[in-house]
């Protein structure tokens, strides 16, 4: 019993595969985003032409490489999350983004799905051309918030609740 309590215990470590390749991807998704800037700063300012199309180019540019920087801020909070909930709860970390069960690490990566979609929709306003699958889309994205928001308001009711 007492090998099979501390073989269950020490397989706790194999999340460092999950934590190293969250990890991982958070820092090759910034500095591919950080190279993207530099490049699209590089060729507009190498360019030299000032338009209203270069303008609306050069926004919706922006615009993705905050959509990868959003992303890589998720993986990096998961690697974070799943690191201090498994492997080491004492890494000097922000107040903020301190994580002591798994509902905290999913109401964090959810506030950051919710800006991801927002940045995503912005993207498509962007390049818009009065279609109307934009409705769609903005529909979409407004339903699955509405779910999420949801299903944390239920957590946290359900949390309140059992405290009382």
């Amino acid at each position: 019993m007492a090998f099979l309590r501390r073989l269950l215990s020490s397989t706790r470590y194999l999340i460092i595969i999950a934590v190293a390749g969250t990890f991982l991807s958070a820092l090759t998704l910034i500095i591919y985003g950080g190279i993207s800037v530099v490049q699209q700063i590089a060729y507009t300012i190498l360019d030299g032409a000032v338009s209203a199309k270069g303008a609306k180019s050069l926004a919706l540019g922006f615009i993705e490489n905050a959509d990868l920087f959003l992303v890589a801020t998720a993986l990096y909070i998961m690697s974070l999350g799943l690191y201090e909930l498994f492997i080491d709860d004492t890494i000097k970390l922000p107040e903020w983004l301190i994580i002591h069960n798994l509902d905290d690490l999913k109401s964090k990566l959810i506030g950051v799905i919710v800006v991801v979609m927002a940045v995503i929709f912005l993207g498509h306003v962007v390049k818009w051309h009065g279609e109307t699958e934009i409705l769609y889309l903005g529909g979409a994205i407004g339903i699955v918030v509405a779910g999420l928001t949801y299903f944390t308001g239920q957590k946290k009711k359900g949390k309140y609740e059992e405290k009382q």
